[in-house]
């Protein structure tokens, strides 16, 4: 793996404000256009970033950067590393441990019944799998298809939720929003609607029958309290 220069316009600004460098020099070195590093220099771009200093990160000796000044044919060259980073290994398909592999059909058939707009190579990335097998489960052509049944694959230890709504969350970006009819929600017609009792003659009747009833009580307490007057009269 080549080395490459980390922040190159923060260190071309750097070289610009500290060194005699020519404009194709800092140029060659940072992988910019020279116009660019001139319109650093007459502070018409990079407003605002910060210089970073190569000889402090160990990617330029101030031999090297001395030599360039001296001679202007001079091509500036990275310092070797002090710590070489081993390359990355490529992403491949997700090992599924041997004693789990077995539930992968049922975490695929979940997957495919709950969250039918993820795609095969996304399924394939949370558990594992091949397209052919994702195919087969959809469509019930798997041998095993009469004894699958739909399991989380989180619950099984397949994937985690984290890489599960991620994948899900991929998948449903530039998806149309569900409309009413898929959502089973309908708003009523206005022909409907209007057949429907306001409700002010039911509120009146109520109101009428509530008056009725306070009427009554009073008077069967008034007929009452004459009634104890009266006895109280005859003693």
């Amino acid at each position: 793996m080549a080395q490459q220069l980390l922040m190159p316009k923060a260190t071309a600004v750097w070289l610009v404000d500290n060194t005699a460098l020519s404009f194709d020099q800092i140029a060659q070195f940072c992988k910019l256009h020279p116009l660019e590093v001139k319109a650093i220099a007459d502070g018409e771009s990079a407003q605002g970033i910060k210089g970073l200093d190569p000889i402090a990160t160990g990617q330029l000796s101030r031999e090297e950067i001395a030599r360039a000044e001296a001679n202007p044919n001079h091509k500036l060259k990275l310092s070797e590393p002090k710590v070489r980073v081993p390359e990355s290994k490529r992403k491949g398909p997700r090992y599924t441990p041997v004693s789990k592999r077995q539930d992968r059909p049922n975490a695929i058939l979940w997957l495919v019944r709950n969250h039918p707009e993820l795609k095969d190579a996304q399924i394939s990335r949370l558990v594992g799998t091949t397209k052919s097998t994702i195919e087969q489960i959809r469509d019930r052509t798997h041998w095993n298809s009469a004894n699958l049944a739909p399991m989380d694959p989180v619950t099984l230890g397949l994937c985690s939720q984290i890489d599960l709504d991620l994948e899900v969350e991929r998948a449903s970006k530039g998806r149309p929003l569900p409309t009413a009819a898929e959502l089973g929600a309908t708003l009523e017609s206005a022909r409907e609607t209007e057949k429907l009792p306001y409700g002010g003659s039911d509120r009146e009747e109520e109101k009428e029958i509530d008056a009725d009833a306070v009427f009554a009580k009073l008077k069967s307490l008034k007929s009452s309290d004459n009634e104890d007057e009266e006895d109280d009269n005859r003693f």
